[in-house]
């Protein structure tokens, strides 16, 4: 199945029972955010409430463990927000899409980036985590839907091929709809070399389809070998800020030995990462985007940790 650049709703992968199953485990964990009236089959969601994955990490990058509700704050546009739901996440479903550049500019590097990628998918998936794969050169290509199959996963590794150019900005906005409707947490790795060539959508469509998703994007940028003064980091820059905007993270790689220590990064910290929610004050605001910050309070050892999580939300929708 090739994506193509269909702004219709974003495709299903997968069957109506996981869909539920992974819905209810989500409201479940929530606690305060959903209620049962007289039957265990009726549901009432406030749909205001803002999730946020917030990872720390210390002096050191390692991922800090063990902090509680009350060592959080939050702040929407400046405002403090009470945090009602707080969980560790590692009971929420994961959903990841591994989008891998397979432009030309990958040939000699890709062997070893296909190999790194699926260690990473054996590491890290459970049974109720989905993962799809994407390829992308001059057109985006999904390989394998959302499964946490391992057989088809690597069926999918053998299959990728070269291609030509490199449609970056497209992979970021198709994996970004891919990922919407599904439940838990969402992630888009990104293997690439960091160029764009082809895209049809440009870095403001693809920044807005990743926040709109609640996506996190880990990018992990391999420098070529030969690489030359004059190569395009125009997408290379698009990513480190995504990235963080996103909350998540970015790495340079030119070894197997840096491309398997930026995934065990990135599992270790899909690890330890927290769940936030609160419901948003109401008032009226003059932007669709609303920001929000995340600090570590009363602690010790705060002042050397580091918070990353999503910089905001939009109140509506682009499409």
């Amino acid at each position: 199945m090739t994506a193509q650049h269909d702004r219709s709703a974003p495709r299903w992968h997968g069957s109506a029972a996981s869909w539920k199953w992974a819905l209810l485990s989500a409201l479940l964990l929530a606690g305060s955010v959903c209620t049962a009236q007289e039957s265990d089959t009726t549901i009432k969601v406030d749909v205001k409430l803002v999730n946020l994955y917030v990872t720390v990490t210390d002096a050191h990058g390692a991922p800090v463990a063990g902090l509680k509700k009350e060592d959080f704050r939050v702040a929407e546009d400046g405002v403090e927000q009470r945090i009602s739901v707080f969980d560790k996440e590692s009971a929420v479903p994961l959903s990841i899409v591994m989008a891998i550049d397979t432009s030309l500019s990958t040939r000699r590097d890709l062997p070893l980036e296909l190999a790194s990628a699926r260690k990473f998918a054996h590491t890290i998936l459970r049974p109720v985590d989905g993962l799809a794969l994407f390829e992308f050169s001059e057109i985006v290509h999904e390989v394998t839907p959302f499964t946490s199959n391992l057989k088809d996963i690597d069926r999918g590794i053998d299959r990728i091929r070269l291609g030509s150019a490199t449609a970056l900005y497209d992979a970021l906005y198709l994996g970004s709809e891919a990922l919407e409707r599904r439940q838990g947490r969402k992630v888009m790795v990104v293997i690439t070399d960091g160029g764009d060539t082809v895209s049809q959508v440009n870095y403001k469509e693809a920044v807005r389809a990743a926040q709109q998703a609640e996506a996190i994007l880990y990018s992990v940028i391999v420098v070529p070998i030969e690489a030359s003064a004059g190569r395009d980091t125009g997408g290379e820059h698009a990513l480190i800020q995504l990235s963080e905007d996103t909350g998540g993270k970015y790495f340079y790689a030119k070894s197997v030995a840096q491309l398997d220590e930026a995934f065990r990064q990135i599992s270790d910290e899909l690890r330890t990462q927290y769940l936030l929610a609160y419901y948003p004050a109401r008032r009226l605001t003059s932007s669709e985007f609303r920001s929000v910050e995340v600090k570590v309070d009363g602690v010790p050892d705060q002042a050397e940790y580091k918070v990353r999580h999503r910089t905001g939300y939009y109140t509506s929708k682009a499409r």
